[in-house]
This record gives structure tokens, sequence and C-alpha cells, in this order.
């Protein structure tokens, strides 16, 4: 009787255990696929009612193709290739061999400037110790208002915001190369390049620090006095780069300007630079017209050193 009384208590905890073990397997399936199908990070948008872009500061691990690589004296290039959203973004990206960890620089070309007119200022700055990635910008840097509009007010991301996100994904790219310090990485840009350069700052304050060169913002508070749509107005704050002005500091803005410069005449240059905060600091240079010129290399050096140390 005793025999059979004991064999029906462990038939009867068979059934419980059995629960339990498909429940522990079952919880573990959930978390595995939660994990898989999930993505780590985020590339949503957002823009306040102040006109304020934004973007996630977790936007996940960047898958790096390399294309190719050229080992060079003390230095290695490597053309590289990484998903932004919905563009292939190609890159250029040049690291001193150093022995420890360096600083890095993302570079932005202007308007209709491929990855390769980014090489005379990387080659320049892997000479001062720093890691570049220069990249090929969507459009090459041209934008079109009118169509970012049409995409804005019918709840698409504009081409221009993405151009931005862009410029945040190179920034990762050099954050997760393992011989750079992911805490000493500045960004720099030419003309249309310098605009997307001074907004990415300001949507990641772990940015150390920004240089424009040959740039300016479009002084937009001074033209929507005469506009009624809010919401035009909401979309012209939110790419211009003066709107963002006031969220760099304590980073400092670095603006260097040619005063040939016939694109962007110097004066539209200093009316944005005006409007920034401290630190900041402004160059007239005597050289050159629009873009880099031998007059920018040692104001470069100085101010790189003060942002990466």
């Amino acid at each position: 009787m005793k025999s059979r009384q004991s064999k029906s208590r462990k038939t009867e905890k068979t059934p419980s255990s059995g629960l339990k073990i498909s429940i522990i397997i079952g919880v573990a399936l959930i978390l595995v696929l939660i994990y898989v199908l999930i993505p780590q990070g985020s590339d949503k948008w957002g823009v306040n009612d102040e006109g304020l872009l934004s973007y996630p500061k977790d936007r996940g691990e960047v898958d790096v193709k390399v294309l190719k690589t050229e080992p060079g004296l003390d230095y290695v290039l490597k053309t590289v290739s990484f998903q932004s959203k919905d563009y292939t973004v190609n890159g250029l990206l040049r690291i001193p061999v150093k022995g420890k960890k360096i600083p890095g620089v993302v570079i932005l070309p202007g308007a209709a400037v491929p990855k390769e007119g980014t090489q005379t200022l990387a080659d320049i700055f892997s000479g001062m110790g720093y890691a570049t990635i220069g990249i090929d910008q969507r459009n090459r840097g041209g934008v079109d208002m009118e169509y970012d509009y049409d995409l804005w007010k019918n709840g698409k991301e504009p081409v221009e915001h993405k151009m931005v996100f862009d410029a945040l994904r190179a920034v990762d790219v050099l954050r997760q190369e393992s011989s750079i310090d992911p805490g000493k990485i500045a960004i720099l840009g030419e003309s249309n390049g310098g605009r997307f350069a001074i907004i990415a700052a300001a949507v990641d304050p772990e940015i150390s620090g920004v240089i424009g060169i040959s740039m300016s913002g479009y002084d937009t508070e001074s033209h929507i006095r005469e506009i009624s749509n809010a919401n035009l107005i909401k979309f012209y704050r939110s790419i211009d780069p003066e709107t963002y002005l006031k969220l760099l500091p304590p980073r400092k803005i670095v603006m260097l300007h040619s005063v040939n410069d016939t694109i962007i005449p110097i004066d539209l240059a200093r009316n944005t630079f005006n409007k920034a905060i401290d630190p900041k600091q402004f160059y007239s240079i005597a050289t050159g017209t629009h873009g880099y010129s031998e007059g920018m290399k040692e104001p470069l050096e100085r101010e790189l050193k003060r942002m990466l140390g």
C-alpha cells in the first residue's frame, strides 16, 4: 500500500515539473527572439516645437564593410561602407599607426565633393596623430529644400535630416574602432558639410567639438517674420545650423573663412558666428577662396589640440 502511494505521488509530480521546464524554455526562447528581432539601438527621428532635430543617443553598432585596405608609411587607409537608414555610405577611414588609442575627426565635404575630396585634410590630420573618416554625402552634399519640405509636410523624414544621421553614424564608426578613443571625436565640415556638422554636434552631446570651414547658417529668424505657416517655420528651423548653436556649449565651435570667399561671403559667416555662445573662435584667413586653404592649417592644428588633447 505504501509502495503504491509513493508511486502515485511521483506520478503526480511529473506533470508539474514538466510544466515548469516548459515555461522556463518558453521564456528563454521569447527573450532570444526579442534580442534577435528588435534592433539594438534606434534611428528614430523627431523635431520638437523649437525646430530642434533629435536622434537617439544609442544608435546601435555599425556594420562596417572594408572594401579595400591600403597601407601607408605610418597609417592605414581603408575604403569602407556602412548602412545609414536607406542609404549606403561610402567612406575613407584613415588611421595613423601609433600603438595607442588616438582621437578621431569626422570630415564632411562640401556640396558636389566626393569622399576623396576630404583626403587633403585627412592627410594633414593623420600627421597630427588623428584618425579620420571622410564620407560621400547623400546627393553629394547638395540639398533640395522644396523636395524636403514636401516630405516634411507629409510626415516623412527629410533628406537633410537623414544627412545629419549619416554624419552621426560616421561618428559611431570611429567610436567603435579599437584604436580610437571614443571620448575624443570631433566633427568638421566644409561649406554645406559644415552645416550638417554643427547640427550633428548639437544632436550628440558626446562629440568633443565642431569646426566649420567656409560655411554659414541660413539666418532663418530674420526671414520667418513674413511667413505665417507655422509648420514651414518649424521645418526651416530644423535645417538651419543657427537653431542649434545654443546646444553646443561647453563644446567649442570654431569657424574658419577666407576673406576672398565669393560663394559664401565672410559677412554671412560672421553673422552666424555672432549668434554662437562661448566657447567659440573665428579665424579670418587671407589665403584661398572657398574651402580649405594653407592659411587654415596652423589654426586647425591649434584648435584640434584644444578640443581633443
